[in-house]
């Protein structure tokens, strides 16, 4: 006999979801602090989106999950040397290297973890191939995953999908997600 599979919609149960805000730097959403991005102005679309909506919206989803006793998880793009040599090739190849010791590297301050809430240095785009995330999920019970962040085509989709991958009922917020232009966002 098969067992009966959970929907893809059914309500949350209190723990056993978790909160996974991807990448929510200083570095790439304070304007002028991305070296790959110069050229970016505080009016670029990326800087728009994330400060009127992005932001905003995933200090709700934040405010939310503390008041209901949901573990939050917040994963960084940061090296675990200061040289960067641990860094996958692509962020070599890149490049994109934010060293331990530089402040910029934290999450904006609106975001930034609180109490014991864990926070997880990757050095790939995804967080499932360079953090050990998917031990801690399922040490903490979590069954259900809620994931907003940034890059959405990029460090999100590949959170969402190598999440469910294993397992986990994952939901994209995706208003609580932004990528360099509303076409890649969508894509």
């Amino acid at each position: 006999m098969t067992p009966s599979l959970p929907k893809r919609n059914e309500p949350f149960r209190a723990g056993e979801t978790a909160l996974l805000l991807v990448d929510m730097q200083r570095v790439w959403l304070e304007p002028g602090a991305d070296p790959a991005h110069p050229e970016r102005g505080p009016d670029h679309y990326f800087y728009r989106q994330t400060a009127s909506q992005t932001i905003p919206n995933q200090e709700r989803l934040l405010a939310a999950a503390r008041a209901n006793g949901v573990e939050v998880i917040h994963t960084i793009i940061q090296s675990l040397t200061e040289d960067g040599r641990d860094r996958s090739l692509d962020h070599k190849l890149t490049p994109i290297h934010i060293a331990p010791s530089r402040p910029e590297g934290l999450p904006v301050p609106s975001l930034a973890p609180v109490g014991d809430e864990i926070m997880l240095p990757k050095t790939s785009s995804g967080v499932f191939n360079s953090t050990n995330i998917d031990y801690v999920l399922k040490n903490l019970g979590v069954r259900y995953l809620v994931v907003a962040g940034i890059m959405t085509d990029q460090c999100v989709d590949m959170a969402v999908r190598d999440a469910a991958d294993r397992g986990y009922l994952v939901t994209c917020v995706s208003d609580a997600c932004a990528a360099a232009s509303q076409e890649r966002h969508d894509g």
